[in-house]
């Protein structure tokens, strides 16, 4: 059923707030709560993809606020725990003793696989950058020239699918081809060939330097701390 997931929502989101969740404001499909169980002051933070919820927890065991909610969860529906995530929506899960770690090293495999048939270039390495110093330039071109070159269609849907994937990398776990790709991006309508090309580098740059991911370390500062560049 196309609207199966809705419907599941509808019908979890309320009883999700009658438990004592809190919708996100920002995000409608993640909830938290805190309680004090035993007392100790306990927390879920949960989001739901269409039909996966997905549970973090501050404690677990019996008894715990996690335990408690997992046992009323099954008893109004058929589900079950399926225990630690591996990887949901193509991004790697790890853990170690005070940090999540996020990688997609599986998703950069099979983008190889898909746009990079024949594999990685010998001639591309691994000390090279993920885009050379004319792509700004080649953009630039790009757009300037689009009015009087046709387009080819292949070149273009194949461009604009690879392009998606790596805005996809970029914005979850890979924000070191962030400017390579936002320059990809002004270009979508009419990409020449070594646009395209281009954009492949980046993807050989990233299957080189895959196993480089994202680290969210516990800590226990309150202190917001940000990066901004004026130009």
């Amino acid at each position: 059923m196309a609207q199966a997931g809705r419907r599941w929502q509808h019908s979890l989101f309320p009883w999700l707030r009658e438990w004592g969740f809190k919708q996100c404001d920002s995000d409608p499909c993640v909830f938290t709560i805190t309680r004090k169980v035993a007392g100790v002051s306990q927390r879920l933070v949960l989001g739901c993809y269409v039909d996966d919820p997905f549970t973090l927890y501050s404690h677990d065991g019996p008894e715990s606020l996690y335990e408690r909610f997992t046992a009323d969860l099954a008893t109004r529906w058929n589900v079950e725990d399926e225990g630690p995530v591996p990887d949901l929506l193509n991004i790697d899960i790890s853990t170690d003793a005070d940090s999540v770690i996020l990688k997609q090293e599986k998703y950069i495999n099979h983008l190889v696989e898909t746009y990079l048939p024949d594999g990685v270039p010998l001639s591309f390495y691994k000390t090279q950058a993920p885009a050379a110093e004319n792509l700004p330039a080649l953009v630039d071109e790009a757009l300037r020239s689009k009015a009087e070159r046709d387009i080819e269609p292949t070149v273009k849907q194949t461009y604009q699918s690879l392009v998606g994937a790596l805005l996809y990398c970029s914005s979850q776990t890979r924000p070191d081809v962030a400017y390579s790709v936002g320059l990809f991006c002004r270009a979508m309508s009419c990409p020449p060939p070594e646009l395209l090309a281009a954009a492949r580098r980046v993807l050989m740059y990233l299957h080189h330097h895959k196993a480089v991911g994202l680290r969210y370390q516990h800590s226990h500062a309150n202190d917001l701390l940000g990066f901004s560049d004026s130009d």
